[in-house]
């Protein structure tokens, strides 16, 4: 254990505090982070090759000005790595004309200026021949969407935040935090550090570390899986973008295919159960069955052999919001839970406030309707 004393500790270097921690070394600050395991690794949430990134945000307007600087960042971190991380192969969203996800996407496009365009069925199969739109459906299609590369993203975070002189410690596992005036202690399995400032990241183990009410952030896990194409012309980047499919309660999201393990589908919530994040049972062939009944409506071409299946964590806040704040009783530790399945694509810009709140408090991104004092008593 380094004995000297940090102007930061990031605990958690997975899709956000590895962002957090780049942030940090390249504005100079003395910063070390802390991690369990070494990324990219299939623990959390991070892993599964790609995550999905667009504009037309349905969930919240106010995310929309967080995605544009966002996506500033992904390009200038794609320059300094000397890779391509982020993919925008446009995007389609499919559902009934006044559903969440279309009318919330519809609005979000006219109230920030996003180009976008209105789909009938036949016309977004006369575009994508491999999709079946369904009846009484539209598709709004956006043409900076896409997807990022997820595990190659927090490797090229990690790496650059090394590159500019932050310390990395893997192998750790940290145990517990106390904040005393100008000071924070850190106490992991290996040893204890101290520092001014304190980035907490831990991704699902967040109910554990945090210090808030455990109830405030639930493990869910997901289930996703890729399967082999009938027929591959078409369900490629060329001719398929990022898709999102609302049908009644249900909400499918799916990527074209971009290696050998073919397209990669994604059910909302599903399964949804809670489970202990030092626990997590792998995917059974049994839950794929939902996946594979919706390819074989609305994406045939695609519904070959299951080629692998995944289960990864979803941290799910009351509102399906964001926590990003100081803590309500330490004003010296940024709280980060970007969760609730929808938050990888903000890890860059994400980085950047959780290292403008550990340098002065403050930030200029507008993230009042992800401040933790939403929650009536912290619990939602």
């Amino acid at each position: 254990m380094s004995s000297s004393r940090y102007d930061v500790v990031v605990a958690g270097t997975g899709t956000m505090g590895s962002a957090a921690l780049y942030h940090l070394a390249r504005r100079g600050r003395k910063v070390l982070g802390l991690d369990r395991w070494a990324a990219p690794h299939s623990h959390g949430s991070m892993h599964g090759r790609t995550r999905v990134i667009r504009l037309a945000y349905h969930e919240h307007l106010d995310y929309v000005p967080l995605l544009l600087r966002a996506y500033e960042l992904w390009h200038d971190l794609e320059q300094r790595a000397g890779q391509q991380l982020l993919h925008e192969v446009g995007s389609i969203e499919v559902g009934a004309p006044d559903g969440w996800v279309v009318s919330g996407a519809v609005h979000a496009c006219e109230v920030h200026g996003l180009p976008y365009e209105l789909l009938e069925p036949a016309e977004v199969a006369r575009r994508h021949p491999a999709l079946r739109a369904g009846p009484g459906t539209v598709g709004l299609a956006q043409p900076d969407s896409g997807f990022l590369l997820a595990e190659e993203s927090v490797e090229a975070h990690l790496a650059q935040a090394r590159a500019a002189g932050a310390e990395l410690h893997t192998g750790e596992r940290m145990l517990e935090w106390e904040a005393s005036g100008e000071t924070v202690t850190v106490r992991t399995d290996a040893g204890t550090y101290e520092s001014g400032r304190l980035v907490l990241a831990p991704g699902a183990w967040a109910s554990s570390l945090m210090q808030l009410p455990r109830e405030l952030l639930r493990v869910e896990r997901q289930v996703v899986a890729w399967f082999d194409p009938v027929s591959a012309g078409d369900v490629t980047s060329e001719r398929l973008p990022v898709f999102v499919f609302e049908e009644g309660d249900d909400v499918f999201y799916g990527f074209p295919a971009i290696d050998e393990r073919g397209v990669k589908l994604g059910l909302m919530h599903h399964p949804g159960d809670t489970v202990d994040p030092d626990v997590v049972p792998p995917a059974e062939p049994a839950e794929t069955a939902a996946l594979r009944a919706f390819l074989e409506r609305r994406l045939p071409d695609a519904a070959g052999a299951l080629h692998e299946a995944q289960a990864c964590l979803f941290t799910m806040t009351p509102d399906g919001a964001f926590v990003l704040d100081l803590h309500p009783d330490a004003p010296n530790v940024v709280i980060a839970s970007v969760c609730s399945g929808h938050g990888f694509k903000f890890a860059s810009v994400v980085g950047e406030i959780a290292a403008d709140l550990a340098e002065s408090g403050a930030t200029p991104h507008s993230i009042d309707f992800l401040r933790y004092a939403r929650f009536p008593n912290g619990s939602g």
